[in-house]
């Protein structure tokens, strides 16, 4: 007698809280994890990725070359000092990150205005297969050109910088040679162009 009266101890309190639940309660636990995100303009795009786009941000597009010792441009010309870099060295890293800046912008309102396409293809239900497969096709092409754009422009810091700014640039962002073997690409010499 004494088991049963304390499982009824431990099951009369929850059986209370249920009855004591409004249908708006059960129907929140219920709800699927995208309900919040339901009203976006864009709705495979936050707010912050749209203007990450439209703004060339990196948005770890550039992870592969950053974390394995390729420094990026933004990042070179923040540790200018730091790195010494030389006129020719601070000219052509400016270079680098215009070009970059330039295409990711471009590239990144395009994509923007191919998922808001997507989206309304979605929301009107005018899509079939062939249609969903070249408007995915062309986000994902974009994405992939804004992506080397981003890759680029590392690749080209390995042939501005010396080996010396490249192990600087390493500390500078925490990494301590984390990914980054000390051989520089084939073709890298380091010069000031």
């Amino acid at each position: 007698m004494k088991k049963l009266s304390s499982v009824v101890q431990l099951v009369v309190p929850g059986i209370a809280l249920l009855c004591s639940m409004t249908a708006d309660d059960l129907a929140a636990s219920s709800q699927s994890p995208y309900t919040p995100i339901q009203g976006r303009e864009i709705k495979a795009l936050s707010q912050e990725q749209i203007e990450g786009y439209e703004s060339g941000q990196g948005m770890g597009f550039a992870l592969a070359a950053e974390l394995n010792g390729y420094p990026g441009p933004k990042h070179v010309l923040e540790f200018q000092s730091e790195l010494n870099l030389t006129a020719a060295q601070l000219q052509s890293t400016e270079r680098a990150f215009a070009e970059m800046r330039d295409a990711a912008e471009d590239l990144g309102r395009q994509i923007v205005t191919q998922e808001r396409e997507l989206d309304r293809l979605f929301a009107s239900h005018a899509l079939d297969g062939e249609g969903l497969a070249s408007q995915v096709m062309q986000i994902a092409e974009l994405q992939g050109r804004l992506r080397v754009a981003h890759l680029r422009a590392h690749l080209e810091l390995m042939e501005i910088l010396d080996e010396d700014q490249i192990a600087r640039y390493t500390e500078l962002r925490g990494y301590h040679g984390g990914g980054h073997s000390g051989h520089r690409p084939a073709g890298g010499h380091g010069e000031d162009r």
